[in-house]
């Protein structure tokens, strides 16, 4: 593609699990190449709930340089044309006696659930969020599936969701289920639409976002239903790859 077929007033934003590759999983050879040739017709990132590092390891090494956005954490860590922008601090933003209470209380609440398995780093920090896992983040992709399964029928991250809600009302914290295995929590309007702060300096005409966790509660429903975005749901790699040819080659 040449860039004279570029447009440059449209962007299109792709959430990473279950949109541009399979769950926690290594991109695709051919989506990889096909996010290069999007990028011949228009402005491409991605935005994911995980740090860089895991969105490294799913999208390569060199994905700040490979598309011409990455949002970590939501956007509180921004990277443009392969240079960090922006990096926010939850634990500045929270302040250190709400940061405990409520890791406190995370701890103390999964201490008194009974699953089939249970591994280690229940809760992650990151810059922007943090990062709640019932079952703990090294579970192998076997136990993480187990989980997975056992969730979708018993609601274990709903309900905790639902107790931390009631918990910490008025406190100023969201909450969204993601991925498999986790829940994020961050500051209000800390969620994936923050990164349409961030690019609404750069004056797109358009903005495209694709994700698998649209609706209420998921962590792509805040930035699917903004104003500011088209949203379309996708429910795998292929759809979306589908939806893009549809939209920008035919």
């Amino acid at each position: 593609m040449s860039d004279a077929t570029l447009d440059s007033k449209l962007l299109c934003l792709f959430d990473v699990d279950g949109t541009l590759t399979a769950a926690r999983q290594l991109v695709t050879p051919e989506m990889a190449e096909f996010l290069q040739v999007l990028r011949g017709r228009v402005r491409v990132g991605v935005v994911g709930g995980s740090d860089l590092v895991k969105i490294k390891e799913q999208l390569g090494k060199d994905v700040i340089q490979r598309v011409d956005y990455v949002f970590a954490e939501n956007g509180l860590v921004a990277y443009k044309d392969g240079q960090l922008v922006s990096v926010q601090s939850i634990q500045a933003h929270m302040g250190e006696d709400l940061l405990q209470e409520f890791i406190n209380f995370c701890l103390n609440y999964m201490a008194k659930i009974k699953l089939p398995k249970k591994r280690g780093t229940f809760i992650e920090f990151r810059n922007g969020m943090l990062n709640v896992s019932p079952i703990g983040r090294s579970c192998t992709q076997e136990e993480r599936t187990e989980f997975y399964e056992l969730d979708k029928t018993e609601k274990i991250r709903e309900q905790f969701v639902s107790v931390l809600k009631e918990e910490f009302k008025g406190r100023g914290l969201a909450f969204s289920i993601g991925g498999q295995i986790s829940f994020d929590v961050f500051p209000e309007g800390w969620d994936k639409r923050y990164c349409l702060d961030i690019v609404e300096k750069d004056n797109y005409a358009t903005i495209h976002f694709f994700g698998d966790k649209t609706k209420p509660g998921g962590n792509d429903y805040e930035i699917f239903s903004d104003p500011r975005t088209i949203g379309h749901e996708v429910s795998c790699p292929d759809e979306t790859k589908q939806l893009c040819q549809q939209l920008f080659f035919s």
